[in-house]
């Protein structure tokens, strides 16, 4: 019995029956690349946003309930709302 070295197998990109890419692998590839290069361009932009400042502190609320105000928007407001 002699040992011998199994055949090897040869890559799909060296052998030449293989079939060419096809193009939805070609727009596909495309695809993940445009995605990666905008990831890549946007990503600068998101370190340099500054973080929100704190909101202001609202005014307290009156201590009798008075916080509703009937303005004028408001009574524009019940004047379209009407049926």
């Amino acid at each position: 019995m002699s040992l011998s070295t199994p055949p090897r197998k040869s890559s799909p990109a060296s052998d030449p029956a293989a079939p060419a890419p096809s193009r939805r692998h070609l727009l596909a590839g495309l695809g993940v690349a445009g995605a990666a290069g905008v990831a890549v361009t946007a990503l600068p932009l998101v370190e340099s946003v500054a973080p929100a400042a704190a909101p202001e502190a609202l005014a307290a609320a009156p201590e009798a309930g008075g916080g509703y105000q009937v303005t004028q928007h408001v009574l524009r407001y019940y004047q379209t709302a009407k049926v």
